[in-house]
């Protein structure tokens, strides 16, 4: 397989797996800035040729270090980043819960967006 790159696309609230030059996965994400700031994902994806080759853990790792990098935390909606946390919690430290609670009502409020 080729090196894949992860890049944080924020306008389109995507963080992508660039392998080839081509999208092969990505966390669908966004910005909540009320009660706190935090980055939601809310998707993974990740393309079936690619599948099984970690590629959903290197964008759940690298989200979590975006949020680091930025002074923020993670509120995962996510069923997968969910279970990624779970798995590795010394890499993601759990939310706040109403972060999360705010996270949801933010998609509920939004329709159509994810």
């Amino acid at each position: 397989m080729s090196e894949i790159e992860i890049r944080d696309d924020r306008a389109a609230g995507r963080l992508e797996a660039v392998a080839g030059g081509e999208v092969v996965g990505r966390i669908e994400y966004f910005v909540l800035e009320e009660p706190g700031r935090a980055l939601v994902p809310v998707h993974t994806v990740v393309e079936p040729a690619h599948e099984g080759k970690g590629i959903a853990g290197s964008l759940a790792r690298e989200l979590y270090a975006v949020a680091g990098r930025e002074g923020t935390v993670v509120a995962p909606l996510c069923p997968y980043v969910v279970k990624w946390a779970e798995r590795h919690p010394d890499e993601a430290p759990a939310a706040d819960p109403g972060l999360l609670r705010a996270a949801k009502a933010w998609v509920v409020a939004h329709p159509g967006r994810f």
